[in-house]
């Protein structure tokens, strides 16, 4: 019995284009700590929760997802945006400095970043959500569906 090695784009390598998507590998530690923060998400994440899991705009988002070493806050991952709700903390210290550094680093995976204030969200909730909605749009999905299959041999388009 001999073995064919895979087709490009089949197997378990991800360089030939196999294996678990980049966007869903995470190290361990950050998934559990991700698994962790859903259940103790913060007065601000907890109420823009409830509008985004009613899907506004079509769209998906998840809440606390890994990616890499960062837990986002939510993420709709077919326009790839990173939504960030920063609270008084996030101005003080270095905090600038390491969101500056998340931020650059989401962005080499793809994602954009949108942070908002803790504040916005309790004083303007339906605005904030229009927002992010927009912001889906103006990215637009990663895959675009086909008009169907190609044509046959010789067939007009």
């Amino acid at each position: 019995m001999t073995l064919v090695p895979p087709r490009n784009g089949e197997g378990d390598q991800p360089k030939a284009g196999g294996g678990v998507p980049r966007v869903l590998q995470a190290p361990i530690k950050t998934v559990r700590l991700a698994r962790g923060l859903r259940k103790d998400m913060s007065p601000p994440e907890r109420l823009l929760w409830w509008p985004l899991r009613q899907r506004p705009g079509g769209y998906r988002f998840r809440k606390q997802c890994p990616q890499g070493p960062y837990s986002l806050d939510f993420a709709c991952l077919s326009a790839r945006l990173a939504i960030e709700v920063d609270g008084e903390a996030h101005d003080r210290g270095d905090r600038p400095a390491r969101d500056a550094a998340r931020d650059r680093h989401l962005q080499n995976l793809g994602f954009l970043t949108m942070r908002i204030p803790a504040e916005e969200v309790f004083n303007n909730l339906e605005g904030v959500v229009l927002g992010i909605v927009d912001a889906c749009r103006k990215l637009g999905p990663l895959h675009r569906p086909s008009g169907g299959p190609p044509p046959r041999s010789g067939e007009e388009q």
